[in-house]
């Protein structure tokens, strides 16, 4: 999953979305499916600590990435995970950060990323992207 499906959870100004996230979030907790990047965890940290309009205090942010390393299979960003995010950049004209989301989930044959930064329902090399705050959004149609 991408990094806006974790902040939006602890962003107070988007309620709806805020809504979304977190019944997103328990619902891959108790299924245990979740996969996250270490680049998402460390994006998570930086914007719910700097840049959303109620911030969390470092140890509240800390707790929380703890929290998500414990549930979800996380994924490192290494060597081959930047080439390839490059090539996703240069090939699929994806920004960087985007690139390596992409890039990360197809290096380690997950199949679906969610996110609201991509196009909803595209596939690019074997990685669906799905947007969990349409309205008519279902994990379990998924």
């Amino acid at each position: 999953m991408d990094t806006n499906v974790l902040v939006y959870a602890y962003d107070r100004s988007e309620p709806l979305k805020q809504r979304a996230a977190f019944d997103l979030l328990d619902e891959l907790a108790g299924s245990g499916t979740g996969v996250i990047s270490a680049q998402v965890l460390s994006e998570f940290f930086v914007t719910v600590t700097t840049k959303i309009a109620e911030p969390l205090t470092l140890e509240q942010a800390a707790t929380r990435v703890k929290n998500f390393c414990q549930l979800w299979t996380v994924l490192e960003v290494n060597e081959m995970i930047i080439l390839e995010a490059i090539r996703g950049v240069k090939e699929h004209r994806f920004s960087f950060w985007d690139a390596q989301i992409w890039a990360a989930a197809r290096l380690n044959q997950v199949s679906l990323v969610l996110s609201e930064d991509f196009s909803d329902g595209s596939f690019v090399e074997g990685v669906r992207f799905i947007n969990p705050f349409l309205p008519d959004f279902s994990l379990h149609k998924l």
